[in-house]
């Protein structure tokens, strides 16, 4: 399934996955060959949509929502983590439909998510159009996010989108050689679970100006914070925008790779807990086999009072953001 105007891109319904993104021949996103090989294995949530909410919540209680409490599965130590034990990347979409969407050809995969799956409230729609454009020498995914509150059941319920692929860049099985730099060092610090302690505040080492990767460490998973106001946050981020969050390149390859958002904040991740078995003879992906940028909302705002709005989806109203991926080789 290629997307319109790029042969660089390939897209799967299973959770509107980006299965493939071509730079000078190379697929810079882990994954596997077929559908079915992501159904059975695909662990690390390679490519996927996350939701209904990404990152985690804790304890897997949302509260106060709907004048009520709601309990979520346990799937990460004491926390409920990317919509569930299966969210949104463990389901299939409707597409992808070729549609016109700003003047370009795009891909559109829809997704009908009910009332209490995986325990969260109100029907809800997600909308996922992916376009493929050239800027300059560049190849640009656009990958654009709507959710409509469509259901009946309750007045209000809860999403955070994101998108989960892992890069590599390099021409080796890991991580190692590449050069990241990240636009902010305002970020969360978390508790041992992976739940913010507090506020924003400064991260220990400075990632603002470029430093290499290691597959074994120094290992980062920490969510960084693009907007520290949340009251300047909108529930649709479309509006804003759209902002480098991190760049990326590597001198074997030639490649780079920026990240771009309308999301106030981004999880970093450098691929610590990467756990994939050898396949059909393909090589196993280990410790620090990809990186991950996941533009999102702060984790946990659903129960945090200041940041509580920026997730919070009522009748009549649209959850929307926006990430751009652009890549080329130099």
């Amino acid at each position: 399934m290629s997307a319109p105007e790029q042969a660089e891109f390939t897209f799967l319904p299973l959770g509107a996955i980006i299965q493939e993104f071509r730079v000078g021949g190379k697929n810079i996103v882990l994954g596997f060959p077929t559908q079915d090989h992501y159904i059975k294995y695909n662990t690390a949530h390679y490519g996927a949509t996350i939701g209904r909410v990404a990152n985690r919540i804790k304890d897997g209680l949302i509260k106060n929502l709907n004048g009520r409490e709601y309990q979520l599965a346990k799937n990460n130590g004491p926390n409920a983590l990317h919509g569930g034990e299966k969210g949104w990347g463990k389901r299939i979409f409707d597409g992808p439909h070729t549609v016109n969407r700003n003047g370009r050809d795009a891909l559109l995969f829809k997704y009908l998510c009910h009332d209490a799956e995986e325990g969260y409230p109100g029907t809800i729609e997600v909308r996922v159009w992916y376009t493929a454009s050239k800027e300059d020498n560049k190849s640009v995914l656009t990958a654009e996010y709507e959710v409509e509150f469509v259901g009946d059941e309750c007045e209000e319920t809860v999403v955070n989108i994101t998108n989960h692929s892992y890069f590599n860049i390099g021409d080796g099985a890991t991580i190692t050689g590449t050069t990241a730099q990240l636009e902010t060092d305002n970020y969360l610090p978390l508790d041992s679970t992976g739940i913010p302690e507090g506020g924003v505040a400064k991260f220990p080492r400075d990632v603002t100006k470029p430093f290499e990767l290691q597959a074994t460490g120094p290992h980062i998973d920490d969510v960084f914070i693009m907007e520290t106001d949340p009251s300047k946050i909108p529930l649709d981020t479309r509006g804003l925008p759209v902002r480098r969050q991190a760049q990326f390149s590597n001198t074997s390859t030639g490649i780079h790779l920026e990240v771009h958002s309308t999301e106030p904040a981004f999880q970093f991740y450098t691929g610590k807990y990467i756990n994939i078995p050898s396949i059909d003879g393909a090589p196993a992906h280990t410790e620090g086999a990809g990186f991950c940028v996941e533009p999102s909302r702060f984790v946990n705002a659903i129960n945090e009072p200041a940041w509580r709005s920026m997730v919070l989806l009522k009748k009549g109203q649209i959850f929307g953001c926006k990430n751009v991926y652009k890549a080329w080789t130099a």
